[in-house]
């Protein structure tokens, strides 16, 4: 199971926030609009443009029949939220949590960062469930610059120079793309499940839109993308992946493999 792309709204909201108490401030020192004023209309949205198409090559599972093994053990300890269970698959030195830097304390065994990394102590149980869907991640790719270290989930093979481009063409950020899931994810005209379809995606870069809608609790999240050829469609947002992601790494010793580091996770 991949991880979904994720749309970072809470520091958008966080500055939004910021940006209100500041204005709100600072309007108690200006003067107020006459009585029936209307403000100008908004702007209209600038018209989306075709782009060029950069292909992704989806990584496939991880040929490796112990490696298969280590992940159901994995997945049991989620579904019971067996802490012990988990301590034994983890290393109990050298622990790496990466953000900006590594946020793992030394003297503590390797159990107690991974929990602090996901949050395993979240009454909610959002850790169990981060653990659950590495259990189901089957693709893995090896840290460069770090023999032995291996992360999931890999990472798609593409045209990095191609894709470089892309961004600067479109005046977007590598944020603003992802890509998807499998081959021929249906776009749709309108954010439900029965909308009409306006196009089946291919294995490629796909612009995600800063208005993608909001759903209400139960139902479907989806993505309004800008489609290649200019149209625009909407997705599941568990059909699109983000290049940027969390990711669980391994390391294998003597037959053995066992959790070694976390990038990303919690904010600590």
């Amino acid at each position: 199971m991949r991880r979904p792309f994720v749309v970072a709204a809470s520091i958008l909201t966080a500055v939004a926030l910021c940006a209100l108490a500041a204005a709100g401030a600072l309007a108690q020192d200006l003067p107020q609009p006459p009585v029936g004023f209307k403000p100008p209309p908004p702007p209209p949205p600038t018209p989306i443009k075709p782009y060029s198409t950069v292909a992704v090559k989806l990584a496939g599972p991880y040929n490796d029949p112990s490696f298969a093994a280590f992940r159901k053990e994995l997945g049991a300890a989620a579904d019971k939220k067996d802490r012990a269970a988990l301590a034994k698959l983890v290393v109990t030195q050298d622990f790496f949590w990466i953000q900006d830097k590594n946020l793992a304390d030394a003297s503590k065994p390797g159990i107690d960062n991974l929990s602090r990394a996901i949050g395993l102590d979240n009454p909610n149980g959002a850790g169990w469930r981060v653990l659950a869907m590495d259990a189901g991640e089957a693709t893995l790719g090896e840290l460069p610059d770090n023999k032995g270290i291996f992360c999931a989930p890999a990472p798609p093979d593409f045209d990095a120079k191609a894709f470089e481009t892309l961004v600067q063409q479109t005046d977007t950020d590598p944020e603003d793309w992802g890509y998807p899931a499998r081959d021929g994810v249906e776009a749709r005209a309108a954010a439900q499940p029965s909308a009409a379809v306006v196009e089946k995606l291919g294995l490629s870069f796909v612009r995600v839109l800063p208005d993608s809608p909001k759903a209400n609790p139960g139902e479907t999240q989806f993505l309004h993308l800008a489609l290649p050829d200019g149209k625009t469609g909407f997705i599941p947002i568990d059909a699109l992946m983000p290049l940027a992601t969390d990711k669980i790494c391994y390391s294998k010793s003597e037959g053995a493999w066992k959790i070694m580091g976390y990038i990303g996770g919690v904010s600590p």
